[in-house]
């Protein structure tokens, strides 16, 4: 089970909630010039911090003075209704009784930051994530926003991920150093890809630091997926004119 901490607020000047900052940077870089407001986040499998990421994340770009709403997409599992200390009643609650956004919808559990939860753990949770009318709650909740974090299942886990994914305007994968395999991180890659997914970039989280001045023992870095395809086609082409 992953630890779940809002370090941005509770520790804002750690080299930690400094990097998290970087990667909200990174991701308003990456939507520049396209849509970029509905971001789903991911893992390949449970325990990778998919879920203290995103809740962070949301947390440094609400200071930033955007206008946030982070909605836990994971049925199975849910955890942000413990983060911040609400009750879980949410997403199913809308999907499954007609119950309104308005009336399930958390606002303001930071300056503005609004949460939207999974609600009951459903029987049928694969079905509800794929379903029209999850797709016709997305495109509701949005309005007003500046930007919609989804907190989605692991990938090989289930297929919520890789459903839900398509209706994203991209697809972040949270990796935690040393406890997946290539492999297993290609094969997530290749599911989200299927699925028709954008995915925007990789953050490496519980990389081993030699040299900590501040005591900690891991980081997050963001790995953007268009640079790495830049630098290759930069690559192809040099080596064409040689």
């Amino acid at each position: 089970m992953e630890e779940i901490k809002l370090i941005v607020d509770n520790d804002p000047k750690s080299p930690i909630a400094e990097t998290y900052r970087s990667i909200r940077t990174n991701l308003q870089f990456a939507g520049a010039g396209r849509e970029l407001k509905y971001i789903c986040f991911t893992s390949s499998v449970p325990g990778e911090g998919k879920s203290t990421t995103i809740s962070n994340l949301a947390l440094t770009l609400a200071q930033d003075g955007k206008k946030v709403l982070l909605v836990d997409c994971d049925l199975r599992k849910p955890v942000q209704h413990k983060i911040f200390g609400v009750i879980n009643q949410g997403i199913t609650n809308c999907l499954a009784q007609d119950v309104p956004f308005a009336q399930v919808l958390h606002p303001e559990v930071f300056h503005n930051l609004d949460l939207l939860t999974s609600g009951p753990v459903p029987p049928n949770p694969s079905e509800l994530i794929g379903s029209e009318k999850m797709d016709q709650l997305l495109q509701q909740i949005g309005e007003g926003y500046d930007y919609v974090l989804l907190d989605l299942p692991p990938v090989l886990a289930v297929t919520d991920a890789a459903l839900l994914g398509n209706l994203a305007d991209g697809v972040v994968l949270v990796v935690y150093s040393g406890m997946v395999t290539p492999e297993e991180v290609q094969e997530a890659k290749k599911r989200l890809q299927a699925g028709k997914a954008n995915i925007l970039g990789v953050v490496l989280n519980g990389v081993p630091r030699k040299h900590s001045g501040y005591g900690y023992g891991y980081g997050y870095y963001y790995y953007d997926y268009y640079d790495e395809n830049h630098v290759k086609h930069t690559k192809k082409k040099a080596k064409s004119k040689e």
